[in-house]
């Protein structure tokens, strides 16, 4: 073992050296200079926001001295106390009591007050207001509320460098501050790139040699279009969306029994591989079942809002639970559709966002009709496996219009999905949130700020669908943008992408984000378009080698000066290994698995009842599915996943967390599939009649996607040639004796142990796991 950390230390040590050089200067000289054109929108809000708004911002029930900071005629008034004062004098700041308060070091008049829990303007806050005050004080709606328009496309010097508009929004800004863009990757790790962004999985060596082969001038597009025909393709894209729809394969709460939901799934990786496009592909997930004549499949698709937890505990109130679901469905159209912080105004007004409590119950109404109870039944048998209102799946769905769902067995399959009930359930405002405490009658309706609704459409989700995909929307086409270019490029334009409000952060590239926007909806809404679109821009194609100008100038990446290294998310970890050593069960949809998991988790956390009372792992090829079928138990989230940063779906999730733990390495050195995967591949080596080096050139590229260099051939064929001569056969049959995968016959046990000991030291190095 101490031989083995030794080996990954030296083969990682050129990455850590890189992290420590880029950790030591964190500072971005971008976000410290003052533009010589002070803009309220990406200069002002945001301090006004952070650190204003919590007194003198739109929650009324918390708004001081009857001032709001957030709407010009109210910053322009003059002060109640004081009538020839005023909060704000364009152009001068010397009489301007907000600069005056905000710039004192007298504590019985500064602002924010010294005894509050908000934290001081900095000197380059306050400068940036004063400058903005001279200037005018000029407000502008908030930003992610105003429609993007189509921005011309900018000229840039290094023309040569450009391959689609993408990179002229990107380059043009990079020149500004002195930036060059790096250059093209080489062609094994853009191929690595493309393939685990496009479908998950890495390039077989036979893509590889055929990609390295390949001289033409669009060798790459022919690539991009390969991988996009792909099943697996589907599958990828699919993957987000789970984390979206707060798709599991259990009800939660405390019984936490099992949910056949998993059709749904497998109309969501139809969907991305036929390219439904993105409004489609949302309003039948939003109102399917509201559709002229729905067929089964819009009616499966609305499966999307019925994702949510679901109590099957006996005794709780109907009516709580109830709201609550209606409660996850209004706070997640919020979130995934809408990227605003909706739920913050479920108990009263937003405190930085201008949503009123009624206007987020106006949105509670288009969902809560639905034909349901807060409690359906208590844990059971199969009929307890979805909830009214539901769907059963036929033998004729499956060979008809559902023939994409996976079902592999003859028996009874239903499906929860969405339905209204034939009376409208009146809506009120629920007074600090609670669901017996009535107040005010609401009509459905949206957040004005956003787009007021248009009383010519239904007042169902039919209608909100239509008012969602209107083009003067400012947030749908942003949202759904800024996500795709999250899952490319490791962070969106817009970094705090479920959060597009006054306290979410600004775009790094305004100007780009609109103009995808726009050309996105111009193109009818095309998904595989817009990420054909992404990767095959130049900057996508960077190569992602860091220089310390660059960490200087730009260590977030946020001008994009480089190319994307970030760790793999969890699933595709597994996916990795499962498909470099040939394990992989490649078959697409279907009922979700249970893999290897350690001992003893379900049964120590839960109820007692129901089928998933106790763990039960399956066998055969099913060991070896892809991590996004792994079963989904929201109460003990799946071990190695959760230890990865994977979401356990509690609710939507439109981002996830992206940890470097001591946790993930141990995972990497213990996990059985992990070992598992490298005593199969060890084995297929051994069946070549060749020299050793090529054996660990062959388990590298499987792996790493690339050729190894020199020192790398030699520190791990000086390994295995170690573990050859050390390794006893009693040790060598321990070290094999791993994963229900058979052994060979008469196959060499020390030489298996001694490959397999190098093949997992491929493994966990940081590069096999990390996108580069």
């Amino acid at each position: 073992m101490r031989r083995k950390l030794y080996l990954l230390w030296i083969l990682c040590a050129g990455c850590i050296a890189a992290m420590f050089n880029a950790c030591s200067n964190t500072a971005s000289n971008i976000e410290d200079q003052t533009p010589d054109t002070i803009s309220y929108n990406f200069n002002i809000r945001p301090i006004l926001s952070d650190k204003c708004y919590k007194c003198h911002g739109p929650d009324a029930s918390k708004r001081q001295a009857n001032l709001r900071l957030d709407m010009p005629e109210s910053a322009f008034k003059a002060l109640k106390d004081n009538p020839n004062a005023h909060v704000l004098v364009p152009g001068s700041p010397d009489l301007s009591e907000l600069f005056r308060r905000i710039s004192t070091s007298d504590t019985s008049e500064m602002m924010p007050p010294a005894n509050s829990n908000l934290k001081r303007l900095t000197p380059h806050e306050v400068d940036l207001i004063k400058k903005w005050i001279k200037q005018g004080a000029k407000y502008e709606k908030h930003w992610a509320f105003v429609a993007p328009k189509l921005w011309p496309v900018p000229e840039v010097k290094d023309k040569d460098w450009v391959k689609n508009p993408i990179d002229n929004f990107i380059l043009h800004k990079q020149e500004q501050y002195g930036l060059k863009p790096n250059p093209e990757a080489d062609k094994e790790h853009l191929l690595k790139r493309v393939s685990l962004d496009l479908t998950g999985l890495p390039p077989t060596i036979e893509m590889q040699d055929k990609f390295l082969a390949d001289k033409s001038p669009d060798a790459y597009n022919k690539i991009v279009d390969e991988l996009m025909k792909s099943p697996a393709y589907g599958e990828k894209m699919a993957l987000h969306w789970m984390d979206v729809a707060r798709y599991a394969d259990s009800h939660g709460y405390q019984d936490d029994n099992y949910r056949t939901q998993w059709p749904w799934r497998d109309w969501v990786i139809h969907a991305y591989n036929t390219n439904v496009p993105y409004d489609k592909f949302i309003s039948w997930q939003l109102a399917g079942d509201l559709m002229p004549n729905p067929t089964k499949e819009q009616l499966l698709a609305t499966g999307f809002n019925r994702n949510h937890k679901i109590t099957e505990e006996g005794g709780v109130i109907d009516e709580e639970y109830r709201v609550a679901y209606v409660t996850d469905r209004t706070n997640t159209f919020g979130k995934a559709l809408l990227g605003v912080t909706l739920e913050c105004a479920h108990c009263h007004d937003h405190k930085f966002d201008p949503f009123s409590q009624k206007e987020y119950y106006q949105v509670f109404s288009f969902f809560n009709s639905v034909k349901e109870a807060g409690l359906q039944s208590t844990v059971g048998g199969p009929e307890t496996y979805a909830k009214r209102p539901m769907m059963q799946v036929t033998k004729d769905d499956v060979k008809g219009i559902l023939n994409f769902i996976n079902k592999q067995d003859t028996g009874k399959l239903i499906v929860s999905i969405m339905g209204d009930s034939d009376a409208y359930r009146k809506t009120y405002i629920l007074k600090r949130g609670n669901y017996d405490t009535h107040g005010d009658e609401v009509e459905p309706g949206t957040p004005k700020a956003i787009l007021p609704f248009d009383n010519r459409l239904p007042k169902n989700r039919l209608g909100l669908s239509e008012w969602l995909f209107d083009k003067r929307n400012p947030l749908t086409a942003r949202v759904f943008v800024n996500q795709t270019w999250q899952e490319l490029f490791g962070k969106g334009i817009l970094k705090s992408s479920g959060d597009f409000g006054m306290q979410g952060d600004l775009p790094s590239h305004p100007e780009l984000l609109d103009w995808l926007s726009v050309d996105f909806m111009n193109h009818g809404w095309d998904m595989k378009r817009l990420v054909k679109q992404m990767v095959m821009s130049a900057t996508y194609r960077q190569s992602a080698v860091i220089t310390k100008d660059k960490v200087k100038l730009d260590p977030d990446n946020a001008l994009l000066s480089r190319g994307p290294r970030y760790r793999l998310p969890a699933e595709l970890v597994r996916d990795l290994v499962l498909a470099s050593s040939g394990l992989l069960n490649k078959t697409i949809g279907g009922p979700s698995v249970n893999p290897y998991q350690p001992p003893g988790l379900w049964e120590n956390a839960t109820s007692g009842r129901g089928i998933l009372a106790s763990y039960k792992q399956v066998h055969g090829p099913d060991l070896y599915r892809r991590g996004m079928y792994t079963l989904i138990k929201r109460t003990v989230p799946p071990v190695e996943m959760a230890i990865f940063d994977a979401s356990n779906r509690d609710q939507c999730e439109v981002k996830r967390l992206r940890t470097n733990t001591p946790l993930q390495a141990l995972l990497m050195e213990n996990d059985p599939t992990v070992l598992e995967a490298a005593r199969v591949l060890a084995a297929k080596l051994l069946k070549d009649n060749s020299p050793s080096k090529d054996k660990i050139t062959k388990a590298f590229r499987l792996i790493m996607c690339r050729l190894p260099n020199e020192q790398e051939m030699a520190i791990l064929n000086g390994y295995y040639t170690d573990q050859l001569k050390t390794l006893s056969k009693k040790d060598a049959q321990k070290v094999i004796s791993v994963g229900e995968y058979p052994i060979p016959q008469n196959i060499d046990k020390v030489m298996l142990a001694a490959m397999m000991k190098t093949v997992d030291t491929i493994y966990n190095l940081e590069e096999a796991i990390t996108k580069t």
